[in-house]
């Protein structure tokens, strides 16, 4: 039994390693208070992705998602 204390991945490297490429291309800035995510995605689904696998690893930060949805954007 491991006594270490395993920490989760930082918001930005969650996405940056993504295996969506649209997830990747998306800005994360955070701080002790807050985390905002920016970018465009071409569906609301993907939008909705990058705000759940950042959500989960913030803890009790506020969260910002100001991903755009431009289904014309590649």
């Amino acid at each position: 039994m491991s006594t270490c204390t395993e920490l989760a991945p930082e918001p930005a490297y969650a996405l940056t390693h993504s295996p969506f490429a649209q997830l990747r291309r998306l800005a994360v800035v955070s701080d002790a208070y807050r985390v905002t995510i920016t970018g465009t995605v071409t569906s609301y689904y993907l939008k909705q992705l990058a705000q759940e696998t950042v959500r989960s690893l913030i803890g009790d930060r506020e969260f910002h998602n100001n991903v755009e949805v431009c289904p014309d954007a590649h």
